[in-house]
């Protein structure tokens, strides 16, 4: 069996990680995040790409991309999770598995952030455990995909 091809998807402010309320998202980055992915990718046999945007437009058509092009995704859309009717329509239009990451725990924080627009299509929503919950939703991904494969 061929590598898995996996998509991850960061939105606004992601870029700003290690900088941007380091209290609450820590101080990796977001290219040290990615690093520590792509260790775990291979590992896994998976194939990973990377795309982040501040743009909800560009955040909706990297989704559409992904029919026939990555077998799941994990997405950490940032404040775009709370309010993006769109980017939920973009992924129940291409039919790609994915996981929901948040670094923190929405649950805990202010009440707009509770509802989460993308949740209800994801396979598993992970939030609370920093950068961690990127490699976490990448094996439970691998796992769910792998398992539809067999």
């Amino acid at each position: 069996m061929g590598p898995l091809r996996v998509a991850v998807i960061n939105g606004p402010n992601l870029n700003m990680l290690g900088v941007r309320e380091p209290e609450i998202y820590g101080r990796e980055t977001l290219a040290q995040i990615e690093a520590s992915l792509s260790a775990a990718a291979a590992e896994l046999n998976v194939q990973l790409t990377f795309f982040q945007s501040n743009g909800e437009g560009e955040l909706v058509t990297e989704v559409q991309r992904l029919r026939g092009t990555a077998d799941g995704a994990l997405i950490n859309a940032g404040a775009y999770s709370h309010s993006s009717i769109a980017l939920r329509d973009a992924f129940a239009s291409v039919s790609v598995p994915f996981i929901e990451v948040h670094l923190s725990n929405v649950h805990a924080r202010e009440p707009e952030r509770h509802r989460l627009v993308l949740a209800g299509q994801a396979v598993g929503v992970i939030c609370g455990f920093g950068s961690y919950g990127y490699e976490a939703a990448l094996r439970g991904l691998t796992r769910h995909l792998r398992a539809g494969k067999q």
